[in-house]
């Protein structure tokens, strides 16, 4: 158990934290669940429960999780890296990297007819990808519009739509769309994530995930992150689940053995294809908190990282991410209110709970968070096999995260 110096947690505040995770596994609302904490060096870790809901192998601190929107944080530091080399600008046009998304052009009503179109008032750029306003997203305000639909029939492969072509395709797919919005215009979800991982493929010469391996998982010893299983660590990966929204009643989303983790996929999905563990995750954030360095070696520059952790959107390109978090509140318990949106994850701006202002991370729809805080210099991940189609994950995030900065001992 953690001591009670000031650089750490109180053993009371420890105590509280894995009784209200173990009440949520007791209750049967989540199978089970890996957290850990850090803070001034020292790590605490909680594996509670089991791996299926109906009961199977305990929860391990090496039980492989899927990230889903918690790979975001992560795989963004592949773009850091050829941004710290002169390799990619923030404001060069990506059409030469990226022709299929060269002379756009743009609906002239978001939610209108895909045909009424006007040009793009100028090319899409790197910074447009980092931030995730380059123009066409997962966007909750514009569900049921044409240029949606369209979305989510060709380019969103989170959802349970079969798996992505492989990254060529994929791209010629997306740039027959149109734009939803300007380049720059406007915050949307998701997709910039996936571009971005073709963009540095076509930068590197490499596959995503090999560029991935080499720059940041390696030296980080993240040995558990990928984007599949192999067949020798399957057993350490639980199946996902996707609760009944009216009943509960726990449905499989995705086995192990099978399922779409257990062999490589056709198209590196940036933006939510991750597999990882606790521990490699509190590697990377650790990272993040350091400045950039990992046991002595640079990964990204401080600037890179200073990039990435604090506000990159204007309060005209955040309006709409705000309205959307204010009025799914009641499901999200918080999550997607931090007020401001870094390079691949949310940034806290103002004080709406017990996170304080610079706190940054990001969570998944399979029931993942993790989140750094350089003011209190804590780490805190929760990894869960539950998705979020009931509010249990998050509330169970946002209890953890209440419950955790009670336990600081300062």
């Amino acid at each position: 158990m953690m001591g009670t110096d000031n650089s750490g947690f109180s053993e009371a505040g420890l105590r509280r934290l894995r009784e209200v995770l173990a009440r949520y596994v007791e209750s049967g609302r989540i199978p089970g669940l890996v957290a850990l904490v850090s803070r001034g060096g020292q790590t605490h870790v909680e594996a509670v429960g089991s791996m299926r809901h109906d009961g199977g192998a305990p929860m391990r601190r090496d039980t492989i999780f899927r990230m889903a929107s918690t790979s975001k944080p992560v795989t963004m530091a592949a773009a850091m890296v050829l941004l710290d080399e002169c390799r990619l600008r923030l404001d060069d046009p990506v059409d030469e990297w990226l022709p299929e998304l060269a002379d756009r052009r743009v609906l002239a009503r978001a939610d209108g007819p895909l045909e009424d179109t006007v040009p793009a008032r100028r090319p899409i750029t790197v910074r447009d990808l980092l931030t995730s306003t380059f123009g066409l997203g997962v966007d909750l305000t514009l569900m049921g519009s044409p240029i949606m639909t369209a979305v989510l029939e060709r380019a969103n492969y989170s959802g349970g739509v079969g798996p992505a072509p492989e990254p060529d395709k994929w791209m010629r797919s997306l740039g027959e769309l149109p734009l939803a919005y300007q380049p720059g215009e406007r915050w949307q979800y998701e997709l910039s994530h996936d571009v971005l991982g073709v963009l540095v493929a076509r930068v590197t010469g490499q596959p995503f995930e090999t560029f991935l391996r080499e720059r940041v998982f390696d030296p980080l010893g993240m040995k558990d992150t990928g984007f599949h299983v192999p067949a020798d660590k399957i057993d350490r990966l639980p199946p996902s689940y996707a609760p009944d929204p009216q009943t509960g009643e726990f449905h499989v989303w995705d086995e192990a053995e099978s399922g779409r983790y257990s062999r490589p996929p056709a198209f590196q999905h940036g933006g939510g294809g991750l597999v990882s563990t606790a521990d490699d995750y509190h590697a990377y954030f650790q990272m993040l908190l350091n400045g950039g360095t990992h046991g002595g070696e640079r990964i990204l520059s401080r600037p890179a990282v200073e990039l990435m952790t604090t506000n990159r959107l204007t309060p005209e390109q955040n309006a709409a991410r705000n309205d959307l978090a204010k009025n799914n509140v009641h499901l999200s318990f918080g999550q997607g209110q931090q007020g401001g949106w870094g390079f691949g994850m949310a940034v806290r701006t103002y004080r709406g709970d017990y996170a304080p202002v610079g706190q940054f991370g990001w969570d998944g729809g399979t029931g993942t968070a993790a989140y750094a805080d350089p003011g209190k210099q804590l780490t805190g991940i929760l990894l869960t096999q539950v998705g979020l189609s009931t509010p249990d994950p998050a509330r169970l995030i946002h209890d953890f995260w209440t419950t955790l900065y009670q336990a600081l001992d300062d």
